[in-house]
């Protein structure tokens, strides 16, 4: 799954990055310790033309009464999130891109602790594939990040990971050069992603900073 992730561009760099007019309530980086259900940054494409707008994290379907009304959806899997009633809707026509720095990740040690590790891309930037949907008399937009088994750089240390995208397959999974985009819902390529051991700082949601992105040595 994906449960906390980092974005350190600051707005007028993504509205660059991905070509995308930004909307004045987008939260403003850097950011180190992004965790659920708060606003993030997401990139739409409708009526031809890309948004950077402001999101929840946490996906409320439809017929939630409250946005706690059921399990909080942070994370769809990519080999139902066509299928399951939650999310077949918006993944067909409502596919997003959340902007990311790099992303962390959770192992257990010998004795059950949990050990922090930090995941960001070898070359290039990458985006998360995301799913939205507006909830509510007051059309709250809310998103889940898509899943998928995991690849080389994060099978030892989860079975899971978010799907990342190139730019080459932004406009592809955003609906703007037609169907195809179930194909890009698998694991980044083997190289794409890197990662290193961080403190376990950032097992709480109350911290913040860059340091929580530094390297440290595996053995505590």
């Amino acid at each position: 799954m994906c449960g906390r992730f980092v974005l350190t561009e600051p707005q007028a760099g993504m509205a660059a990055l991905f070509a995308a007019t930004p909307s004045n309530d987008v939260p403003e980086g850097p950011r180190f310790n992004i965790c659920p259900t708060t606003q993030v940054a997401a990139i739409t494409a409708q009526d031809e033309a890309r948004r950077l707008v402001s999101m929840r994290w946490g996906f409320v379907p439809h017929w939630y009464k409250t946005p706690t009304d059921g399990p909080l959806l942070i994370n769809a899997r990519a080999e139902s999130v066509a299928e399951k009633p939650a999310f077949r809707e918006a993944c067909r026509a409502r596919r997003c891109l959340i902007p990311m720095t790099g992303f962390y990740e959770w192992r257990k040690d010998a004795e059950g602790a949990r050990i922090p590790w930090y995941f960001h891309s070898a070359a290039g930037p990458r985006a998360f594939a995301g799913i939205w949907q507006d909830w509510g008399p007051d059309g709250i937009a809310t998103c889940a990040i898509v899943t998928c088994a995991a690849g080389p750089a994060m099978a030892e240390i989860h079975h899971r990971e978010p799907v990342t995208l190139a730019p080459e397959d932004w406009p592809m999974w955003l609906g703007e050069e037609g169907h195809g985009a179930a194909r890009l819902m698998r694991a980044a390529p083997d190289g794409a992603l890197v990662r290193h051991r961080v403190g376990r700082a950032v097992n709480s949601n109350r911290t913040e900073g860059p340091d929580l992105i530094e390297p440290i040595e595996e053995e505590d």
